[in-house]
């Protein structure tokens, strides 16, 4: 039943792609960024409610009171595919910080397109840097969130890599908030399988982490404490 359920996601997940992508890439140069951006995160909310309805994958959200009302650097960890889609809705408009190659996916890559990534060469570490910081900072003066996944790659459950300086490096550079966020949802999607697992992920925004008169380094470090201190009070495994 379960790999039934997984194949009826599957199914929704790529019948409805390809209109999106495309509808979004048509609609692109007669509509504003934030008008496309609420068309094509209307998929991501169908991925994560089709997700509800066949896997069994629910979600709770804590921190409401701590959702942005300006431009904000959003800083997550990283466990699977399914934070990726949620909060780039959640915290829309936003530009995720990306690798460069996710463009060139058939379909899927031309409706991110639409959505003004930050697009990184991860083969050029130092270009990659000035790009996510320039570009950043562009997104942010135009009114967009600017979400990263710090840690590069995806983390087991329970897990916690080292995370890179970019982000607060951009926050820093234009005196913009820094939101963390700390979720578990690679006990439900987990990275690298197919296979979903039913149970109930918990997503947690945190409070504002100001970088006024602060350093990248120090603002990084604060971030991170605070996602892992979440961490430790989640499960490692699918549940209640």
């Amino acid at each position: 039943m379960l790999v039934v359920r997984n194949l009826l996601f599957y199914l929704g997940y790529w019948a409805t792609l390809p209109f999106f992508s495309l509808l979004g890439l048509a609609i692109w140069p007669v509509t504003s960024f934030r008008l496309r951006s609420r068309f094509v995160t209307l998929w991501n909310r169908f991925v994560v409610c089709w997700l509800r309805i066949t896997c069994g994958v629910r979600y709770e959200l804590k921190g409401l009171e701590n959702l942005p009302t300006k431009p904000s650097v959003i800083l997550s960890n990283h466990q699977s595919a399914w934070e990726t889609l949620t909060l780039q809705y959640l915290f829309s408009p936003a530009s995720t910080v990306l690798k460069r190659e996710l463009l060139n996916i058939p379909v899927f890559g031309w409706g991110l397109r639409a959505m003004q990534p930050i697009a990184i060469d991860r083969k050029n570490p130092r270009e990659a840097l000035k790009a996510v910081k320039h570009d950043g900072l562009a997104r942010l003066a135009a009114g967009n969130h600017v979400l990263i996944f710090p840690e590069g790659t995806r983390k087991a459950p329970g897990k916690l890599g080292s995370f890179a300086r970019s982000g607060a490096d951009i926050a820093c550079a234009g005196e913009y908030d820094i939101i963390p966020v700390a979720h578990d949802a690679g006990i439900c999607w987990p990275a690298r399988r197919w296979l979903k697992r039913p149970g109930k992920i918990t997503l947690i925004v945190g409070p504002a982490i100001t970088t006024q008169g602060k350093n990248s380094k120090a603002v990084t470090e604060q971030a991170r404490t605070w996602i892992a201190s979440q961490l430790e009070q989640q499960p490692t495994v699918a549940g209640d």
